[in-house]
């Protein structure tokens, strides 16, 4: 009886089934299927032998203990936690503010205008930001460095200095993806109650009350679920980034466990011993979703 409810059920709305099926297909083959691939952390894979006829790692946690022992292991988490942190902690808050303003904003040509200019750092490359820092912050043809050197001023080597290099991957990655992160803030400001609004400026609430008392509480369960995404991904401080911005000169404080393994694990062909910091990544991803959709729970707005 129950698999003829099934059945029927599923029959009867087959037209959003057959629409799920790209999405179940895109992740079945791109996120689940090369899981299999995981294996070769455990061996010592040869590219000409392929993943099964590869000898295993003896002992099995050969490549694990590798990268434990590297020498640059504490600098490589340090650097990739600090980054991670710094722009989970100071890079939540301007899409929702931004959000906030555009949502309060009543000149529709304004609005338009300045969420469009918002929207479009998301699709520069990286390559296209690094030439605009370039423009902005080199040390000899840089505007910001020739106002210096015009009101007699030292310059400063910005992409060359270790006590700036992380703000301005902070900084940039906020100008690149602010406008876009607010678009999911937006539409869970338009999912709030207006009937809460109209009670209360009956009321005589200023707009700064409504949106502390109602927009932001409204939308409290989209930022706690934006915050365990990212949480989740906080060893992946930005590769595409910080490998186009970094240099030698910052290594010491921008050289993050992506950027390591691509150099010593692909540029030398050591596949294994990139699958092997890339499933460790993945563990303490996975811990940490966990943790955070816990303590979110404490507040009533877990993930599941």
């Amino acid at each position: 009886m129950y698999s003829g409810t099934f059945a029927k059920r599923v029959w009867k709305h087959r037209i959003f089934y057959v629409m799920l099926l790209p999405g179940i297909a895109y992740f079945l083959i791109y996120k689940y299927f090369p899981m299999y691939g995981a294996i070769i952390a455990f061996k010592d894979y040869d590219l000409l032998k392929g993943i099964l006829a590869s000898p295993w790692a003896d002992p099995w946690y050969k490549h694990f203990l590798f990268f434990y022992n590297s020498p640059y292991f504490s600098e490589l988490l340090i650097n990739t936690s600090l980054i991670s942190l710094y722009k989970l902690i100071f890079g939540m808050a301007p899409p929702i503010i931004l959000a906030i303003l555009f949502n309060e904003c009543r000149i529709t040509w304004f609005r338009n205008v300045i969420q469009t200019l918002s929207y479009m750092p998301h699709f520069l490359s990286w390559v296209i930001i690094y030439g605009i820092l370039l423009a902005f912050l080199s040390q000899t043809t840089g505007l910001i460095n020739r106002w210096f050197g015009m009101v007699g001023l030292d310059t400063i080597p910005f992409l060359q200095s270790t006590d700036w290099f992380r703000g301005i991957l902070v900084t940039s990655e906020i100008w690149q993806g602010a406008g876009w992160g607010a678009i999911i803030y937006l539409a869970a400001i338009a999912g709030v109650d207006s009937t809460l609004y109209e009670a209360a400026r009956v009321d005589g609430a200023s707009r700064l009350r409504m949106i502390w008392h109602i927009t932001l509480p409204g939308i409290r369960s989209v930022i706690i679920l934006m915050f365990i995404l990212r949480l989740g991904s906080i060893l992946d401080a930005g590769f595409d980034q910080i490998y186009i911005l970094y240099n030698v000169q910052v290594y010491s404080v921008a050289d993050i466990i992506d950027t390591w393994v691509f150099r010593t694990g692909l540029e030398r062909m050591n596949f294994s011993l990139a699958a092997a910091v890339g499933l460790f990544k993945s563990i303490i991803g996975f811990v940490l979703v966990i943790g955070s959709n816990r303590l979110a729970k404490r507040w009533g707005e877990g993930l599941w």
